[in-house]
């Protein structure tokens, strides 16, 4: 690549990844358009193939047993948080599932949710590496920015979710503004949980791409979607969910804003800024 050319997603894209991703962002798009059962499964068809699309991109990228690594941490430590959340109502606050609606559950936690922490942490991390790779701190710059990425996230998630009926909230806690009905220590717990995903990703991480000609653009694609897409669908297509529309632009703004700043700088500027010490591959 010359110098002068911006820094975009060289590589062959995967076509088991960029079906799922696709079928992921349809399933999204026909969410507002349906009701009862059908909503169900549009969740729950929503939160398996976006999970899919990750793991088939990072085995691809990164092989087989490192995309079942990811997993094991991710899904394992999002599994155990909300296990424990259910049953002491720590660290998010007193809630509880609704159960047999999107599919079986185990210890009272639908089987589907551990791997929402998956779909939700990957394209986050990728995207944060991105702007990472810049500064002389990247690490602790991927954990931060991973951290607040995957915070907004659920700030479009679980109002959306509350609102349809897939959980409820029991805590005596005071909401945000304008997110009735979710306590504020949700986001702490969030905050906590997503920061021991990011900092296990970072050890996980270490191990180098095992093929570094694939395209980032799966999870470039559907971080970009979520930031953007989610606060177009909150703000116009669901109703009442304004205010999260704001809440979840603004924080994964704070990676969205770099990262596309980053892929916009030519690569001669990127090489002067980076650090001098070689970082690992992140993608």
């Amino acid at each position: 690549m010359r110098s002068g050319d911006t820094l975009r997603a060289s590589g062959r894209a995967t076509p088991v990844a960029v079906g799922f991703a696709v079928a992921a962002v349809l399933a999204q798009i026909s969410y507002p358009l349906v009701s009862g059962g059908v909503k169900d499964a549009v969740t729950f068809c929503v939160v398996a193939l976006l999970a899919a699309a990750c793991v088939t991109h990072a085995a691809s990228a990164r092989g087989a047993g490192w995309a079942t690594l990811m997993v094991l941490l991710t899904a394992g430590i999002g599994l155990t948080a909300e296990i424990i959340g259910t049953r002491t109502g720590m660290p998010f606050g007193c809630y509880e599932y609704a159960q047999d609606r999107i599919g079986p559950s185990l210890a009272h936690v639908p089987v589907v949710v551990p791997f929402a922490w998956t779909a939700g942490l990957y394209p986050v991390w990728c995207a944060a590496a991105v702007v990472a790779q810049r500064m002389r701190r990247p690490v602790l710059t991927r954990v931060g920015l991973t951290t607040v990425g995957v915070v907004g996230w659920d700030l479009y998630l679980d109002p959306q979710m509350v609102a349809d009926g897939q959980w409820t909230w029991c805590s005596p806690f005071a909401p945000l503004p304008g997110l009735d009905g979710i306590p504020w220590t949700n986001y702490v717990g969030w905050l906590l949980v997503a920061a021991l995903m990011a900092a296990a990703m970072e050890v996980l991480g270490r191990s180098p791409m095992r093929t570094p000609t694939v395209s980032p653009l799966v999870p470039w694609g559907l971080f970009v979607w979520t930031w953007l897409g989610s606060a177009l669908a909150h703000a116009v297509f669901l109703p009442d969910l304004g205010w999260s529309a704001l809440y979840g632009l603004v924080a994964m703004g704070v990676v969205g804003v770099p990262f596309l700043l980053a892929l916009s700088r030519p690569r001669s500027d990127i090489a002067r800024d980076a650090p001098r010490r070689a970082d690992r591959p992140v993608h």
